[in-house]
C-alpha cells in the first residue's frame, strides 16, 4: 500500500511540470498519431503553390522585357495561364488536407485526453474544476487545430519561398537585394521581445476562459438554487468579473498585436518604396533592365507576404505553447493506481481496517490509527457526528483515496492488490442523493454494466426495488428521459432506481449512505423494502444517521474526531458507551417527533 499522501502527491506533480517548450508541443502532435502520407502529399503541393507562385514574376518580366504585340504567342500566355492554374489548384488541395490533418491529429488528441481524464484518480478533480477541464479538452485543442490548418505548414511554405525567392533575386541583382536583407534583423529585433508576453497573455488568457466556462457550467446546473435564493444579481456579478477578465486579457493581446502588425506592414512598405526608387535609377542606368526590374517587385511580393505572416504564426505558436503547457497537466499527470498483481477478490470475506491514517490535506488528518473489522454478510453502521470521516471511510473503500498509512484488506489481500476494476465491480453503492445521467430510465439502471443485459433482467432488477410500478406509469416507461441529474423524477423514484442499478450489479460489497434519510414517509417506506432485499447475503456497510438503521445492524462502529471510540451492538454500546447513548436518546426523541407529525 502506498504510504504517501495522496493530495502531496499531486501538488508535486504539478510542481514538477517543467516550462513548455518546442520539443513538448512535437512530441504532443506525434502522440496524437500523425497521418504521415496525407501530410507528406499536403507539403508536396504546399511546394508546388510556391514554386509556380515563385515562375509567375519571371515569366511577367521576360514578357516585359520583349514586350511587342508581334511577340505575344499563345505558347507563352499559355504557359503563364498553366501556371496561375497550377498554383491555385495544388494551393486548394494542400489546404484540404492540411484541414483533414489538423482535424484528425486533434480528433485522437481529443479522444486520449478524454481516455486520460477519465482515468485521472479523484483527487485531480477535488483540485481542478470540471469546466476548466471541459475547456483545456475543447477549446486547447482547437488551438492546435488553427495552428495546424493555417498556420505550421503555411510557415514552412512561406519560409521556402521567401528562401528561394532571396536566391532568385541575388540572381537579378545583388545589390538591390541586400537591402531587402537588412530589413530581416529590423524585424526579429521587434518580434522576439513580444514573444514572451503574448505567450504569459495567452497561458492567462485560456485560464480566464476556462474560469469563466467554469462559472456559467456551476450557475447554470443550478439554475434552481440560484433562482430560489434570489441569487440573480451576486451570480450576474461573479460572470461579468469573469468576462471583464478575459476582456482585459483580450485587450493587452489586442495592444501588442496593434503595434506589432502594424509595424510589419511599415517596415514593408518602406522597403517596398526603397526598393522601386533604388530599382528606377538601376533601370535608367541600364544596369537592369525593365522586365528584371517587374520580376523583382513581385519576387518582393511573394517574400512581403509570408513574412507578414510570420507575425501571424509566432504570435499563434505562442497561444499553442500555452495551449500545450495546460494539456501537460493532464497527460503527464500519473493515472489511478494499478496494480500488477492479478489477484481476484473472493466473493465473501471479511473487511478489515488496521491502523488507517488519512488526509485529505496532510497537515489536517480525518482519521486518526482507524481500525475495525467488516464481518461478510453482516449489515455494520457506522455513526458519529460531522467531520468524523465516516464519508472518508467510504472513499477509502472505494479507492478514491489511497491511506497515508495502514492497510485495508479484504481477507488476507490488502485491497490494493486486486485490479481497480475487478475491485470495484464488487462494489454496489446508494446515496442520500442517487446521481442519475441524463438520458432514460433503461440507460440509468444498465449504468455500469459492460455486458448484455435483457430485457428480462432489467425488468427482474426494477421489480426487486419496488420501482418497476411507477415505471410501467410513466408515458414512456422505461425510455422515459429523466432529465439532468434526474431532475424529471422524485427523489424516492430516483433512489429506487439507483437500488435498481445496484441490483444489476450484482455487488458482494455494498455502501449506503442513509439512502432513506431525504426521503418522505411513503417513498421511505418503499425504498426501505428495496434495500432489505439489496441487503440480504451482501456484506454491507452503512452511514446511519437514525435510530431506527442502528438498532437493525449487526454491528455499530462509533467513530468521533477520526478515531474508533467503540464497536459493538446497539444494546451493547448502550450500556458501555456515553457518547453513543446520548446520541441514541436525541435519536429515539427524534423519530418520537417524526412519528407523530
Amino acid at each position: 500500500m502506498n504510504t504517501s499522501n495522496t493530495s502531496g502527491k499531486q501538488t508535486n506533480v504539478e510542481d514538477q511540470l517543467s516550462k513548455t517548450k518546442l520539443s513538448h508541443f512535437a512530441a504532443l502532435l506525434f502522440s496524437a498519431g500523425i497521418p504521415k502520407l496525407t501530410l507528406g502529399i499536403a507539403i508536396l503541393l504546399s511546394l508546388i503553390s510556391a514554386m509556380a507562385g515563385l515562375v509567375v514574376p519571371l515569366v511577367t518580366g521576360s514578357m516585359i522585357d520583349q514586350f511587342r504585340l508581334a511577340s505575344i504567342n499563345a505558347a507563352m500566355v499559355l504557359k503563364l495561364v498553366f501556371f496561375f492554374i497550377l498554383q491555385a489548384i495544388s494551393s486548394g488541395v494542400s489546404y484540404l488536407l492540411l484541414a483533414y490533418v489538423g482535424s484528425r491529429i486533434v480528433s485522437h488528441l481529443r479522444k486520449k485526453l478524454w481516455k486520460k481524464t477519465l482515468a485521472l484518480p479523484v483527487p485531480f478533480f477535488d483540485r481542478h474544476r470540471s469546466a476548466d477541464l471541459m475547456s483545456r479538452v475543447a477549446n486547447d485543442t482547437n488551438e492546435i487545430k488553427l495552428f495546424i490548418t493555417d498556420h505550421l505548414i503555411a510557415f514552412c511554405s512561406n519560409l521556402l519561398t521567401v528562401i528561394s525567392a532571396v536566391a532568385i533575386l541575388f540572381y537579378l541583382d545583388w545589390q538591390m537585394t541586400l537591402i531587402i536583407l537588412l530589413a530581416l534583423p529590423i524585424g526579429i529585433a521587434f518580434l522576439m521581445p513580444m514573444g514572451d508576453k503574448l505567450y504569459a497573455i495567452s497561458v492567462n488568457m485560456q485560464e480566464q476562459l476556462a474560469g469563466l466556462a467554469a462559472t456559467l457550467s456551476q450557475v447554470l446546473g443550478e439554475i434552481r438554487l440560484v433562482k430560489s435564493s434570489n441569487s440573480e444579481w451576486r451570480e450576474m456579478k461573479n460572470g461579468e468579473s469573469d468576462i471583464d477578465g478575459l476582456y482585459r486579457f483580450e485587450m493587452k493581446e489586442a495592444r501588442i498585436n496593434a503595434v506589432l502588425t502594424p509595424l510589419m506592414t511599415l517596415i514593408m512598405i518602406v522597403l517596398l518604396v526603397v526598393i522601386i526608387g533604388y530599382g528606377g535609377v538601376r533601370v535608367s542606368s541600364g544596369a537592369l533592365s525593365t522586365g528584371a526590374l517587374v520580376s523583382f517587385i513581385l519576387l518582393l511580393f511573394q517574400i512581403l507576404f509570408p513574412f507578414s505572416q510570420f507575425a501571424a504564426f509566432f504570435s499563434h505558436l505562442k497561444k499553442v505553447m500555452g495551449a500545450t503547457e495546460r494539456l501537460r497537466l493532464i497527460l503527464e499527470h500519473p493515472p489511478e493506481t494499478k496494480t500488477h498483481v492479478q489477484l481476484l477478490p473472493d466473493k465473501q470475506q471479511p473487511m478489515e481496517f488496521r491502523s488507517i491514517r488519512f488526509g485529505y490535506q496532510k497537515e489536517k488528518p480525518i482519521l486518526l490509527d482507524v481500525s475495525f473489522t467488516i464481518p461478510h454478510c453482516k449489515v455494520t453502521a457506522l455513526v458519529g457526528p460531522s467531520g468524523s470521516g465516516k464519508t472518508t471511510i467510504f472513499s477509502l473503500i472505494e479507492r478514491f483515496y489511497e491511506p497515508a498509512e495502514g492497510t485495508i484488506s479484504w481477507g488476507d489481500s490488502a485491497i490494493g492488490d486486486f485490479p481497480l476494476d475487478a475491485w470495484r465491480r464488487k462494489i454496489g453503492y446508494v446515496s442520500q442523493e442517487s446521481p442519475l445521467m441524463a438520458g432514460t430510465i433503461r440507460d440509468n439502471i444498465i449504468y455500469g454494466r459492460e455486458d448484455e443485459v435483457s430485457e428480462e433482467e432489467i425488468i427482474e432488477a426494477a421489480r426487486l426495488a419496488y420501482a418497476h410500478d411507477f415505471i410501467h406509469a410513466l408515458p414512456g416507461k422505461y425510455e422515459t428521459e429523466v432529465g439532468e441529474r434526474g431532475i424529471r423524477l422524485s427523489g424516492g423514484q430516483r433512489q429506487r432506481i439507483a437500488i435498481a442499478r445496484a441490483l444489476l450489479r450484482k455487488p458482494d460489497l455494498l455502501l449506503l449512505d442513509e439512502a432513506t434519510a431525504s426521503l418522505d414517509s411513503d417513498s421511505e417506506h418503499e425504498v426501505q423494502k428495496a434495500l432489505d432485499y439489496l441487503m440480504q447475503d451482501r456484506t454491507t456497510l452503512i452511514i446511519a444517521h437514525r435510530l431506527s438503521t442502528v438498532v437493525r445492524a449487526d454491528q455499530i462502529v462509533v467513530l468521533e474526531h477520526g478515531q474508533v471510540t467503540g464497536v459493538g451492538t446497539h444494546e451493547e454500546l448502550v450500556h458501555t458507551h456515553p457518547s453513543y447513548k446520548t446520541w441514541a436518546h436525541k435519536q429515539f426523541q427524534f423519530d418520537q417527533f417524526i412519528s407523530m407529525g
